[in-house]
């Protein structure tokens, strides 16, 4: 019996206009859980990535200005005793990637990322829009 399992898309259709959640085909069912979340003055994506470090992640802008979060972990368990063979010997190893469009209020040079309490946080901050001050302007006549 095959199993298909589809894409459960949590996120508003107008909002993906935004972020583009389209997963990409992957052989597996490991991928993180992503929460978007918005404010006033910014979005904040979490990543699940509990037992990773900020050095098992890349987060960039690509050339067309989109987020790009890369997660690869390599992890060596090892369980021997001394002048013995192996008796169990473990190798994991994961990998993630998305990309997501941004909207266009995001301010892209004020972008941070941190790991802490295995959760990814990235803040996109939104443009602060300064108000126009209306001036009179004189006009001379010629």
């Amino acid at each position: 019996m095959t199993l298909v399992r589809k894409n459960q898309n949590w996120l508003p259709d107008i909002f993906n206009d935004f972020f583009d959640y389209d997963w990409m085909n992957r052989a597996n069912a490991t991928a993180p859980a992503i929460n978007v979340i918005e404010n006033a003055h910014a979005y904040k994506i979490e990543v699940a990535a509990p037992g990773l470090t900020k050095e098992d992640f890349d987060v960039h802008l690509d050339e067309d200005e989109n987020l790009v979060i890369n997660m690869e972990k390599k992890a060596e368990n090892n369980e021997e005793a001394k002048h013995s063979r192996y008796l169990r010997r473990e190798f994991s190893y994961s990998k993630f990637m998305q990309t997501m469009i941004l909207p266009e209020d995001v301010d892209k040079e004020k972008i941070a990322a941190e790991v802490k309490h295995g959760v990814l946080n990235i803040e996109l901050p939104k443009k602060v829009e300064l108000p126009v001050e209306k001036t009179k302007k004189q006009i001379q006549i010629q």
